[in-house]
C-alpha cells in the first residue's frame, strides 16, 4: 500500500524545547557521522539515566540495563572491534578496520542499552523486549531536550556473539541500541514522514 509523505520540518523548526509536546512534535535525530564535543556532563548523563528507567515494565521485572563507554575506553574498545572485524572479514583492507576501529570514537559518549528479556511465567518475553526500546526511546527525547545531539544506533557489533561477550553481555542478553551522545557539528535537516492518517484504520466490528 501506497502511504503518503510529506517532506518534513525546515532545519529552524526542529527540536523545539519550548514545551514539552512541540519537542515530540518536532524531534528529530542528529547524526553520529557529524557529532563532536562536548557530550554529557556527569549531570546531564545521570539524570539521563534517571529519565530512561520511567518507562512501562510488566512486573517491575528491570529487563535492561546500561553500559558506558567515554573517554579512552571508546578507543580501548576500538581494539577488540577492529581484531574482531579482522577475524569476520580476512579479505578487508586496513581502511574497513580502521573504521570498526573508530565505531565508539564517533562520538564522546556511548551508552548501550542492554536488553535482559527472558521467559517468565507471567510476563511475555516480547513485553520486556519493548519496555527496552522504551528506555532507548526515553533517552533519546531526553538527551535532545537537554541540547545534546543523539542517535540511536545498533549496527554490527551489536549482532556479533564474540563482540558483545567481550562488553560482559551474557548469551542471554541482547543489545538493544547504542545512543550515541555529543554535540552535532553539521545542521541537522528532517527527512520524509509518514502520514499517520495513511496508517489508521477503524475497527468496526
Amino acid at each position: 500500500m501506497n502511504r503518503p509523505v510529506d517532506d518534513g520540518l525546515p532545519p529552524e523548526r526542529l527540536n523545539d524545547r519550548s514545551d514539552s509536546l512541540t519537542l515530540l512534535a518536532t524531534r528529530r535525530s542528529a547524526s553520529v557521522k557529524a557529532m563532536t564535543d562536548p557530550g554529557p556532563t556527569p549531570e546531564q548523563l545521570d539524570l539521563l539515566l534517571r529519565i530512561a528507567v520511567r518507562v512501562p515494565d510488566h512486573g517491575k521485572l528491570t529487563p535492561w540495563r546500561f553500559i558506558l563507554f567515554e573517554g579512552d575506553a571508546r578507543g580501548r574498545f576500538g581494539e577488540v572491534l577492529a581484531a574482531r572485524w579482522r577475524e569476520l572479514h580476512s579479505e578487508h583492507g586496513e581502511a574497513t578496520v580502521a573504521q570498526a576501529r573508530g565505531f565508539f570514537e564517533r562520538a564522546p559518549t556511548v551508552l548501550a542499552v542492554v536488553s535482559g528479556a527472558a521467559p517468565h511465567v507471567k510476563i511475555p518475553e516480547w513485553e520486556q523486549v519493548l519496555s527496552a526500546g522504551a528506555v532507548c526511546q526515553n533517552i533519546l527525547v531526553a538527551a535532545t531536550a537537554m541540547g545534546l545531539g543523539c542517535q540511536w544506533n545498533t549496527d554490527w557489533c551489536a549482532y556479533d556473539p564474540k563482540t558483545t561477550a567481550a562488553m560482559g553481555l551474557s548469551p542471554q542478553e541482547k543489545i538493544a541500541g547504542f545512543l550515541y551522545l555529543g554535540t552535532p557539528s553539521e545542521l541537522i535537516t528532517d527527512r520524509p514522514r509518514p502520514d499517520p492518517a495513511s496508517l489508521l484504520t477503524h475497527w468496526r466490528g
